[in-house]
């Protein structure tokens, strides 16, 4: 599990895909659930999202947004990226 508590500044997007990749090479997981309940619906936050799942598909893995709200599911459908960003317990 991929916690993300805080809102994202983009200055933030390296290190968190940095923890990622961290995360990703001690694991043999396939799927890394990534809770994102704290996050507010934003351009950046969306493609903080967007670069963790890049992140994560260059390792041959996957992310899935557990709790979005609907308002970042709404976000993440309108810039078109809902396939990539699929969700485990919430389409997105």
């Amino acid at each position: 599990m991929f916690a993300i508590g805080e809102p994202i500044a983009r200055a933030d997007i390296p290190s968190l895909c940095d923890t990622l990749r961290t995360l990703l090479a001690d694991s043999v997981a396939e799927v890394v659930m990534c809770d994102v309940r704290a996050l507010r619906a934003d351009a950046v936050t969306v493609e903080a999202l967007a670069r963790l799942q890049l992140t994560a598909v260059r390792l041959g893995r996957r992310v899935r947004l557990l709790h979005a709200s609907p308002e970042l599911c709404e976000l993440i459908d309108f810039m078109g990226l809902r396939a990539p960003m699929s969700s485990g317990s919430t389409p997105v």
